[in-house]
């Protein structure tokens, strides 16, 4: 994959560290970035006469006149970049969000979520649906305190011998191969031939080698602790500075249900996590 076009979800109640950030990694990359500041208000309230309040137009027109706002400000930091940009404003409901969000990552090559925009945990849910399930575009998500890396020196593959774990492989090949060390990390493999092979992480290894990536298989014990705890214990052991997985490997409705490992990577992690579905 190769980074040309950048999405950035922007909130608009705060995202000037975001806005740096994915100026930043564009210009290293030089990508054109598509800044996308995103307002999500309720459906209007219907009352037993089919009449909409007055009170909720109001409200939403003074969402829309502050989107406007914001996204001027957006425009001037913007034009000072010497980037090659655009700026898409989207002002929507919030049952219709990952739909919209859907619309214009599908032409991106990658969808950045900014420290800012993924404290809001809302917008992280409604990106998470629309770039995740309605589009092929991976998604690069931060938390808190944790800086957008251009070239990611150390990286984390997770890695199951699944195809979503595959596909997060592939889309990753850029950082992949100018990253210094790649670690290939499977918890408590099992060798079979239906599962891992033989020799867990063997196959991986040398299609990534032919890539030319830097490359070690880490097969590590989960100890008693869940998959997700294993993989940030080690993540720092080896000082990674990203975490590449294929996300949701289980049906949304039983992730959200028992929980899973994107969930809890999601809420715990303090790396950027390189999310393909």
């Amino acid at each position: 994959m190769f980074i040309k076009n950048v999405l950035s979800v922007l909130g608009i109640d705060g995202f000037n560290e975001d806005l740096r950030g994915a100026v930043n990694f564009c210009e290293s990359h030089q990508a054109h970035l598509t800044a996308m500041p995103i307002s999500m208000a309720a459906a209007p309230p219907i009352g037993s006469y089919q009449v909409v309040s007055s009170v909720w137009i109001e409200e939403r027109q003074r969402a829309t006149d502050h989107l406007e706002f914001k996204t001027g400000e957006i425009k001037d930091l913007l034009g000072q970049s010497g980037l090659s940009y655009e700026v898409q404003q989207v002002f929507t409901e919030f049952a219709w969000a990952d739909v919209d969000i859907a619309e214009r990552a599908l032409y991106a090559d990658l969808v950045l979520v900014g420290a800012q925009a993924a404290a809001d945990k809302e917008m992280q849910g409604r990106v998470i649906n629309g770039v995740l399930f309605r589009t092929p575009t991976p998604m690069l998500i931060l938390p808190r305190n944790a800086a957008i890396e251009a070239h990611p020196k150390t990286i984390l593959v997770a890695w199951d011998s699944t195809e979503k774990a595959a596909r997060a492989l592939r889309q990753s090949m850029d950082f992949l191969q100018a990253a210094e060390a790649v670690h290939v990390t499977m918890v408590d493999p099992i060798a079979a031939s239906t599962a891992n092979g033989e020799e867990p992480g063997a196959d991986v290894a040398i299609f990534l080698a032919r890539h030319g990536v830097k490359v070690d298989v880490d097969c590590i014990s989960s100890e008693s602790l869940r998959v997700d705890e294993a993989l940030q214990r080690h993540a720092i052991d080896i000082a990674a500075d990203m975490i590449v997985m294929g996300a949701y490997n289980h049906p949304r409705l039983q992730e959200r249900l028992f929980g899973g490992v994107t969930r809890f990577m999601l809420e715990n992690t303090t790396l950027p996590l390189f999310l393909a579905h």
